[in-house]
Protein backbone atom coordinates (compact mmCIF):
# COMPACT_ATOMS: atom_id res chain seq x y z
CA UNK A 1 0.00 0.00 0.00
CA UNK A 2 1.52 3.55 -1.00
CA UNK A 3 1.14 6.21 1.49
CA UNK A 4 -1.45 8.89 0.72
CA UNK A 5 -1.55 11.92 -0.68
CA UNK A 6 -1.44 13.96 2.25
CA UNK A 7 1.15 11.47 4.07
CA UNK A 8 3.16 12.30 0.91
CA UNK A 9 2.77 16.25 1.50
CA UNK A 10 3.35 15.90 5.19
CA UNK A 11 6.59 14.06 4.43
CA UNK A 12 7.36 16.66 1.98
CA UNK A 13 6.99 19.56 4.48
CA UNK A 14 9.27 18.03 6.49
CA UNK A 15 11.57 17.72 3.88
CA UNK A 16 11.14 21.22 3.39
CA UNK A 17 9.84 20.55 0.11
CA UNK A 18 7.32 22.82 -1.06
CA UNK A 19 7.29 23.21 -4.48
CA UNK A 20 7.45 19.84 -6.06
CA UNK A 21 5.45 16.96 -8.46
CA UNK A 22 5.90 13.73 -7.15
CA UNK A 23 4.96 10.67 -8.58
CA UNK A 24 5.06 6.91 -7.10
CA UNK A 25 3.50 4.31 -8.93
CA UNK A 26 3.55 0.33 -8.74
CA UNK A 27 2.03 -2.68 -10.47
CA UNK A 28 -1.16 -1.81 -8.76
CA UNK A 29 -0.75 1.39 -7.47
CA UNK A 30 -0.28 5.15 -8.29
CA UNK A 31 -0.12 8.54 -6.27
CA UNK A 32 0.58 11.55 -8.06
CA UNK A 33 0.76 15.50 -6.73
CA UNK A 34 1.21 17.72 -9.38
CA UNK A 35 2.74 15.32 -11.85
CA UNK A 36 2.37 17.69 -14.56
CA UNK A 37 3.47 20.80 -14.19
CA UNK A 38 5.50 22.24 -16.53
CA UNK A 39 8.28 22.10 -14.87
CA UNK A 40 11.91 22.21 -16.60
CA UNK A 41 12.87 18.94 -17.47
CA UNK A 42 16.82 19.45 -17.21
CA UNK A 43 18.85 16.31 -18.12
CA UNK A 44 15.71 13.86 -17.03
CA UNK A 45 15.04 14.88 -21.02
CA UNK A 46 18.14 12.64 -21.62
CA UNK A 47 15.67 9.20 -20.88
CA UNK A 48 13.26 9.53 -23.68
CA UNK A 49 15.90 10.64 -25.97
CA UNK A 50 17.57 7.60 -25.36
CA UNK A 51 14.73 5.96 -25.71
CA UNK A 52 13.38 7.63 -28.80
CA UNK A 53 16.67 6.34 -29.93
CA UNK A 54 16.31 2.58 -29.47
CA UNK A 55 12.98 2.90 -31.20
CA UNK A 56 14.56 3.76 -34.10
CA UNK A 57 17.08 1.34 -33.34
CA UNK A 58 14.65 -1.07 -33.46
CA UNK A 59 12.70 -0.06 -36.73
CA UNK A 60 16.10 -0.26 -38.67
CA UNK A 61 17.02 3.69 -38.75
CA UNK A 62 19.67 3.30 -36.60
CA UNK A 63 22.41 0.90 -35.51
CA UNK A 64 23.83 0.68 -31.81
CA UNK A 65 27.35 -0.07 -33.72
CA UNK A 66 27.11 2.98 -36.17
CA UNK A 67 29.87 5.11 -35.67
CA UNK A 68 29.57 8.99 -34.84
CA UNK A 69 32.22 11.55 -35.14
CA UNK A 70 31.80 14.07 -32.52
CA UNK A 71 31.47 17.77 -34.18
CA UNK A 72 32.50 21.23 -32.17
CA UNK A 73 28.75 22.26 -32.39
CA UNK A 74 28.45 20.10 -30.07
CA UNK A 75 30.75 20.40 -27.38
CA UNK A 76 29.54 21.82 -23.86
CA UNK A 77 30.77 21.55 -20.13
CA UNK A 78 30.11 18.36 -18.39
CA UNK A 79 29.83 17.69 -14.25
CA UNK A 80 31.85 14.94 -14.76
CA UNK A 81 34.77 14.41 -17.02
CA UNK A 82 34.37 13.06 -20.50
CA UNK A 83 36.25 11.28 -23.37
CA UNK A 84 33.75 12.99 -26.26
CA UNK A 85 36.16 15.80 -27.43
CA UNK A 86 36.02 17.23 -31.45
CA UNK A 87 37.32 14.25 -33.78
CA UNK A 88 36.82 11.28 -31.35
CA UNK A 89 34.22 8.39 -32.78
CA UNK A 90 32.00 7.02 -30.70
CA UNK A 91 29.40 4.24 -31.21
CA UNK A 92 25.82 5.30 -30.44
CA UNK A 93 25.79 2.80 -27.70
CA UNK A 94 28.07 4.65 -26.32
CA UNK A 95 26.58 7.85 -26.50
CA UNK A 96 23.38 6.16 -25.36
CA UNK A 97 25.11 4.87 -22.16
CA UNK A 98 27.14 8.27 -21.83
CA UNK A 99 23.92 10.13 -21.75
CA UNK A 100 22.14 8.43 -18.96
CA UNK A 101 25.00 7.18 -16.98
CA UNK A 102 27.15 10.38 -16.68
CA UNK A 103 24.49 12.66 -17.68
CA UNK A 104 26.97 13.97 -20.55
CA UNK A 105 25.28 16.76 -22.13
CA UNK A 106 27.95 16.32 -25.27
CA UNK A 107 26.46 12.35 -25.80
CA UNK A 108 23.18 14.32 -25.43
CA UNK A 109 23.64 16.67 -28.34
CA UNK A 110 25.30 14.40 -30.65
CA UNK A 111 21.99 11.89 -30.43
CA UNK A 112 19.84 15.20 -30.97
CA UNK A 113 21.89 15.12 -34.41
CA UNK A 114 21.02 11.39 -34.98
CA UNK A 115 17.25 11.50 -34.46
CA UNK A 116 16.47 14.93 -35.35
CA UNK A 117 14.35 17.20 -32.89
CA UNK A 118 10.99 16.45 -34.17
CA UNK A 119 11.26 12.84 -35.34
CA UNK A 120 12.38 12.55 -31.48
CA UNK A 121 9.30 14.51 -30.38
CA UNK A 122 6.66 12.52 -32.03
CA UNK A 123 8.20 9.14 -31.23
CA UNK A 124 7.84 10.12 -27.41
CA UNK A 125 4.62 11.08 -27.64
CA UNK A 126 2.89 8.59 -30.65
CA UNK A 127 5.25 5.54 -29.62
CA UNK A 128 6.08 5.84 -25.86
CA UNK A 129 2.48 7.51 -24.35
CA UNK A 130 4.15 10.58 -23.28
CA UNK A 131 2.14 13.21 -24.60
CA UNK A 132 3.83 16.40 -22.96
CA UNK A 133 6.93 15.44 -23.92
CA UNK A 134 9.06 17.15 -26.68
CA UNK A 135 13.06 18.36 -27.51
CA UNK A 136 13.02 21.53 -28.90
CA UNK A 137 16.91 22.70 -27.79
CA UNK A 138 20.22 21.04 -27.15
CA UNK A 139 21.60 21.02 -23.47
CA UNK A 140 24.35 23.70 -22.19
CA UNK A 141 26.16 22.36 -19.34
CA UNK A 142 26.86 26.61 -18.35
CA UNK A 143 26.41 29.76 -19.50
CA UNK A 144 26.68 31.23 -22.52
CA UNK A 145 24.16 28.47 -23.58
CA UNK A 146 25.59 26.42 -26.66
CA UNK A 147 25.24 28.01 -30.43
CA UNK A 148 21.81 25.71 -31.49
CA UNK A 149 20.94 27.42 -34.73
CA UNK A 150 17.74 24.76 -35.20
CA UNK A 151 16.22 25.88 -32.12
CA UNK A 152 13.70 28.31 -31.95
CA UNK A 153 14.79 30.52 -29.44
CA UNK A 154 11.55 30.23 -27.48
CA UNK A 155 10.49 26.77 -26.68
CA UNK A 156 12.16 25.18 -24.30
CA UNK A 157 11.87 21.00 -23.65
CA UNK A 158 9.42 19.40 -21.72
CA UNK A 159 8.96 16.00 -19.92
CA UNK A 160 6.89 16.81 -16.55
CA UNK A 161 7.18 14.25 -13.59
CA UNK A 162 4.03 12.65 -15.34
CA UNK A 163 5.62 11.40 -18.66
CA UNK A 164 8.59 10.46 -17.01
CA UNK A 165 7.12 7.94 -14.61
CA UNK A 166 5.01 6.30 -17.27
CA UNK A 167 8.28 5.75 -19.45
CA UNK A 168 10.35 4.59 -15.96
CA UNK A 169 6.84 1.98 -15.63
CA UNK A 170 6.97 1.17 -19.02
CA UNK A 171 11.00 0.46 -18.92
CA UNK A 172 10.36 -1.65 -15.94
CA UNK A 173 7.76 -3.64 -17.79
CA UNK A 174 10.45 -4.38 -20.88
CA UNK A 175 8.02 -2.19 -23.08
CA UNK A 176 10.12 0.01 -24.44
CA UNK A 177 13.05 -1.18 -26.76
CA UNK A 178 15.83 -1.72 -25.75
CA UNK A 179 14.03 -1.49 -21.92
CA UNK A 180 17.58 -3.90 -20.89
CA UNK A 181 20.10 -1.35 -21.98
CA UNK A 182 18.14 1.85 -20.49
CA UNK A 183 17.41 -0.03 -16.86
CA UNK A 184 21.79 -0.80 -17.13
CA UNK A 185 23.03 2.82 -17.74
CA UNK A 186 20.11 3.82 -15.48
CA UNK A 187 22.05 1.56 -12.96
CA UNK A 188 24.85 3.05 -13.71
CA UNK A 189 24.65 6.26 -12.78
CA UNK A 190 27.16 7.97 -11.08
CA UNK A 191 25.26 11.17 -9.75
CA UNK A 192 23.73 9.42 -6.58
CA UNK A 193 23.55 12.91 -3.85
CA UNK A 194 19.43 12.78 -4.32
CA UNK A 195 16.98 10.54 -3.21
CA UNK A 196 19.76 7.69 -3.41
CA UNK A 197 21.30 8.90 -0.99
CA UNK A 198 17.97 7.85 1.69
CA UNK A 199 17.54 4.30 0.64
CA UNK A 200 17.99 1.72 3.05
CA UNK A 201 20.36 -0.90 2.73
CA UNK A 202 20.02 -3.63 0.07
CA UNK A 203 17.79 -1.26 -1.99
CA UNK A 204 18.87 -0.58 -5.74
CA UNK A 205 17.59 2.75 -7.79
CA UNK A 206 17.78 2.81 -11.60
CA UNK A 207 17.58 6.47 -11.78
CA UNK A 208 18.66 9.87 -13.81
CA UNK A 209 18.77 13.18 -12.35
CA UNK A 210 18.02 17.00 -13.48
CA UNK A 211 19.62 20.14 -12.45
CA UNK A 212 19.84 23.41 -13.22
CA UNK A 213 20.29 26.84 -11.36
CA UNK A 214 16.77 26.95 -10.94
CA UNK A 215 15.27 22.92 -10.47
CA UNK A 216 16.56 19.73 -9.01
CA UNK A 217 14.75 16.47 -10.01
CA UNK A 218 15.74 12.85 -9.19
CA UNK A 219 13.63 9.89 -10.65
CA UNK A 220 13.65 6.02 -11.41
CA UNK A 221 13.16 2.73 -10.54
CA UNK A 222 13.17 1.39 -7.11
CA UNK A 223 13.91 -2.16 -6.50
CA UNK A 224 13.83 -3.16 -2.27
CA UNK A 225 15.72 -5.64 -0.84
CA UNK A 226 12.34 -7.44 -0.32
CA UNK A 227 11.56 -7.32 -4.07
CA UNK A 228 9.15 -4.50 -4.13
CA UNK A 229 9.67 -2.83 -7.73
CA UNK A 230 7.84 1.03 -6.81
CA UNK A 231 8.69 3.96 -9.41
CA UNK A 232 9.65 7.01 -7.67
CA UNK A 233 9.80 10.83 -9.43
CA UNK A 234 10.19 13.95 -7.78
CA UNK A 235 10.82 17.11 -9.34
CA UNK A 236 10.88 20.26 -7.45
CA UNK A 237 11.17 23.77 -8.65
CA UNK A 238 14.47 25.45 -6.86
CA UNK A 239 17.81 25.72 -7.57
CA UNK A 240 19.85 22.47 -7.93
CA UNK A 241 22.70 22.82 -4.16
CA UNK A 242 23.93 20.74 -2.12
CA UNK A 243 20.89 21.74 0.53
CA UNK A 244 18.37 20.23 -2.03
CA UNK A 245 19.83 17.60 -2.77
CA UNK A 246 19.77 16.57 1.12
CA UNK A 247 16.12 17.59 1.02
CA UNK A 248 15.45 15.12 -1.69
CA UNK A 249 16.93 12.41 0.28
CA UNK A 250 15.29 13.52 3.54
CA UNK A 251 12.04 13.28 1.88
CA UNK A 252 13.34 9.45 0.88
CA UNK A 253 14.18 8.27 4.17
CA UNK A 254 10.70 9.19 4.95
CA UNK A 255 8.93 7.28 2.19
CA UNK A 256 11.65 4.27 2.12
CA UNK A 257 10.30 2.44 5.40
CA UNK A 258 6.30 3.30 4.41
CA UNK A 259 7.22 0.95 1.28
CA UNK A 260 6.48 -2.68 1.93
CA UNK A 261 4.70 -5.68 0.17
CA UNK A 262 1.38 -5.95 0.44
CA UNK A 263 1.05 -8.11 3.43
CA UNK A 264 4.68 -7.65 5.05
Amino acid sequence: MLPSEEILRSWAAASQLDDLALVLQTAGQSRRIDAERPLYPASMIKLPLAAAILCEVEAGRLHLDQRIRIQPGNMTANDAPSPLEPGYVATLDELIHRAIAYSDNVATNTLFDAVGRARATAIARERLGLPRTSFQRKLSGSDPLIHDPLWNGVDLNTHPAADAAHLLSAISRAEVPGSARLRSALGAQIWNDKLSAGLSAGDRFEHKTGETGSVCHDGGILTTASGLEVVVVLYTGAPSTDEQSARLAAFMRCLRPALAPVGA
